[in-house]
């Protein structure tokens, strides 16, 4: 099957949810601009591991103005930025998240969500048990704990670091490790 007649992986990023959980619970501090994801190599993982040309958005809140270099170098990777604006006490992406996931209900295509975010559950769970692929990228450790729940409906879960090997070096995470995958090198 060719790339025309493969359905579209739409891939929707909450580049903010991402930021804060790295900055907050990994880091504990603002993350450096090295230190932050390689966007591109999610929209790369995503072809690899389903397959198609990804079409990647990118939601940015622009309610204080528009990040023009991150918005420039987003559409040279491959992203079509989505910035909103909207009044500080409301998740303006979250809302524009869930409007997608919502409206991805009558379309065909493959998702892949980049957040740890529980706010998307409820539009994740209706594009489950359908012909379609469904996944969600982040921290394992982060991630809601409603995620780990559709697992069981299909939905596919993929560590941001470890499966699709989005940072330049390791992050200082403490994670449970599968015995089937723990290598004692790193320890000593």
């Amino acid at each position: 099957m060719d790339d025309h007649t493969q359905p579209t992986a739409y891939l929707l990023v909450d580049g903010e949810n991402i930021d804060a959980t790295l900055g907050t619970s990994i880091l504990s501090r603002r993350p450096e601009s090295h230190e932050r994801p390689r966007w591109d190599r999610l929209l790369h993982f995503t072809r690899e591991r389903w397959g198609g040309s990804p079409r990647g958005l990118f939601f940015l809140n622009a309610s204080s103005g528009m990040p023009m270099s991150f918005v420039q170098a987003l559409k040279a990777i491959g992203y079509l930025p989505v910035p909103l604006s909207g009044p500080p006490e409301e998740k303006i992406v979250d809302i524009a998240i869930q409007r997608t996931l919502q409206a991805m209900a009558d379309r065909d295509g493959d998702v892949m969500l980049v957040s740890h975010d529980g706010d998307f559950l409820e539009d994740i769970e209706p594009l489950l048990g359908t012909d379609r692929r469904v996944g969600v990228i982040a921290f394992a450790e982060f991630r809601n704990s409603g995620f780990t729940q559709l697992m069981d409906q299909g939905l596919e879960f993929f560590d941001l670091e470890y499966d699709v090997r989005a940072f330049t070096s390791p992050l200082p995470r403490i994670r449970v490790i599968p015995i089937d995958e723990f290598d004692p090198t790193p320890f000593l």
